[in-house]
């Protein structure tokens, strides 16, 4: 993360001895990226982090995906997406949407408290539809609702506990996410043209400490997913400090950038990933040259497929195409896409967009899951043409 934060005690010096009340030595743990070499966290457990008493595999229930065939531009309803079971949970629960070999896409609507779980293959990107609730983890809990992006860092083990039935985009990366890099400074401080800083970014105030023992884990891995029981509860942290940490930071707080024209995409970027970026559009004021145009013009996306999740207020260039609130459209590459047909001229004039919506721009194709096959709008495609197949 960008800058350090230090949460209950810690010792003053790294690696020293550091003692409980009674005398013992609490444990140490380094969580860190990129073999030593980048951004680390320190923490301090209670008892021994590495205490296995047991180990078994859980088969993988999400499935595989399919590729994007025969190619076109797709509509998803995650509206349309039903569970078997009353009760859902944010980790068992996700339905995959899209994949490929870099980010597995996700959507969920949790309505019940989460098994402890630990993604040790990548960072997690999870934003909040609607709904509210608290993210518990080993460097303590995140209280989040909508509008909330949350970014949990690899292997750290956390659950999610809803308020309220909670709708979220999930994003499983094979890698980290973070800011852009050209958001920040040598020292890894925003600068002053990044559309959002350190201000409003939240990670955990103090420690969150839970007693128990024999405490199941669910671990997510390069190989598939096993299940941990560890001796002691993991959220048995004292203390930590470092740059490494699960954070939160609301898509209401993003500052748009804007111009005299019609501004890329790459103005929207939030976030960067292993091979794909995410883009967040809010409400802005829109393009102010007397002859400007202020929806998107058309465009191929020559390296990369587009999907576009759209989550509040009247997205302009998508009228007449049957897309809503809980829409996810595709755009792949080798499609040229654009406004329906109608919105460049219902859009001249207009000086601002109430629009929301979170973009994903994947670097290589995505390919299509249960749950898109299972929500997907087959009439999107011939839109642009306003007829179908011959």
């Amino acid at each position: 993360m960008a800058y350090y934060r230090q949460v209950g005690e810690i010792p003053r010096k790294r690696h020293t001895q550091f003692r409980k009340p009674d005398g013992g030595l609490y444990a140490e743990e380094l969580m860190g990226v990129e073999g030593f070499s980048a951004d680390s966290a320190l923490l301090y457990h209670r008892y021994l982090p590495t205490a296995i008493v047991n180990a078994e595999t859980v088969k993988d229930e999400r499935g595989t995906a399919s590729p994007n065939l025969p190619l076109k531009p797709r509509h998803f309803k995650t509206g349309a997406l039903t569970w078997a079971s009353d009760e859902v949970d944010a980790v068992t629960g996700r339905r995959k949407l899209f994949s490929n070999p870099d980010v597995t896409i996700g959507f969920v609507v949790a309505n019940a408290p989460s098994p402890l779980y630990r993604n040790a293959f990548g960072d997690e990107l999870l934003y909040v539809q609607a709904g509210s609730g608290v993210i518990e983890t080993i460097y303590g809990a995140l209280t989040v609702g909508d509008g909330d992006y949350v970014v949990i860092p690899t292997s750290c083990t956390y659950r999610v506990v809803p308020s309220s039935p909670m709708s979220l985009l999930v994003l499983e990366a094979t890698g980290h996410v973070g800011p852009p890099k050209r958001y920040l400074s040598k020292a890894g401080q925003f600068l002053e043209h990044s559309p959002y800083c350190e201000r409003d970014i939240r990670g955990p105030e103090e420690p969150l400490l839970v007693e128990g023992t024999d405490v199941d884990v669910l671990v997510r891995h390069r190989a598939g997913l096993t299940r941990f029981t560890y001796a002691n509860h993991p959220f048995d942290v004292v203390g930590w400090d470092g740059h490494l940490y699960p954070w939160a930071f609301n898509i209401r707080d993003f500052e748009p950038i804007t111009g005299r024209v019609h501004q890329p995409p790459p103005v929207h970027q939030t976030f960067e990933g292993p091979n794909f970026v995410v883009c967040s559009f809010v409400p802005r004021k829109v393009d102010y040259h007397p002859l400007s145009v202020p929806v998107p013009y058309n465009h191929a996306n020559v390296d990369s497929d587009e999907l576009m999740f759209y989550v509040g207020g009247n997205y302009e260039a998508r009228k007449g195409s049957g897309i809503g609130i809980g829409s996810l459209s595709l755009h792949p590459s080798g499609c040229t896409h654009g406004p329906q047909p109608g919105a460049v001229e219902a859009s001249l004039g207009v000086d601002y967009f109430d629009e929301t919506a979170v973009m994903v721009d994947t670097f290589r194709p995505l390919e299509l899951g249960e749950a898109a096959e299972a929500s997907e709008d087959p009439a999107y495609a011939w839109t642009w043409a306003r007829r179908g197949p011959a």
